[in-house]
């Protein structure tokens, strides 16, 4: 029997690459987006896409509005989205909680599979002012996993894969093009328009962009004309 992995899909660039490299692996992938208030759903279209074309044995978006809370502009649009470059510090672009709250939605949807592995796509090269990105954190996290659910107490425990971590970007686009991933299924941009097409400024598109130029790819990536 094929092992089984719950793979966070989000629609961008990193989780279509996490995914080849489960699929590559030999898991049956089960994959999971989360619609939780983002500024926009062209992501989770582009999950979707992600997900069929890519073998998925199933792909489920949970709605969770965690914008109510705010804090982030990614889902208060109170705050603009910078474009002036990556600054110092933890960026506003940061989303309380949300790698912690996407691992939980995971873990419990992997517990009910009987599935022991699950796959996401942080990286603490490129996104290092996000503290729940960092390796800490995902051992961290893989402890309380194992920790918190029955299948662990009975013996069957959890790993949790961040094959990226330690990946460039432009690593992580080789990678993903070794394997045959389709970038142009995929949006990465923080304020993309309905259609998907990225703005070409914010810190997601200029690490994309560069991400592209230093692999020596070519960018398939559909931009937004101002």
């Amino acid at each position: 029997m094929t092992d089984r992995a719950v793979v966070l899909l989000s629609g961008g660039l990193d989780s279509a690459t996490v995914l080849a490299m489960a699929r590559e692996q030999g898991y049956d992938s089960y994959c999971l987006s989360v619609d939780y208030g983002q500024r926009h759903v062209a992501e989770l279209a582009a999950a979707s896409r992600v997900a069929a074309a890519m073998g998925a044995i199933e792909h489920r978006v949970i709605h969770l509005d965690i914008n109510q809370f705010g804090g982030s502009a990614l889902t208060d649009r109170s705050i603009d989205v910078p474009v002036d470059g990556p600054a110092a510090g933890i960026p506003v672009t940061y989303v309380p909680a949300r790698n912690t709250i996407m691992l939980s939605l995971a873990l419990a949807w992997a517990e009910v599979l009987g599935c022991r592995n699950i796959f996401v796509g942080v990286n603490a090269v490129d996104y290092s002012g996000y503290p729940d990105c960092r390796p800490e954190f995902i051992r961290a996290f893989e402890a309380m996993a194992n920790l918190a659910t029955k299948a662990a107490v009975e013996g069957k425990l959890l790993r949790i894969h961040a094959p990226l971590i330690d990946l460039t970007k432009a690593d992580i686009i080789r990678t993903g093009d070794r394997l045959g991933v389709d970038y142009g299924l995929t949006v990465s941009c923080y304020q993309a328009d309905e259609q998907g097409r990225a703005c070409g400024v914010c810190d997601s598109c200029r690490l994309r962009r560069d991400g592209f130029i230093s692999s020596g790819i070519p960018d398939p990536t559909v931009y937004r004309h101002h």
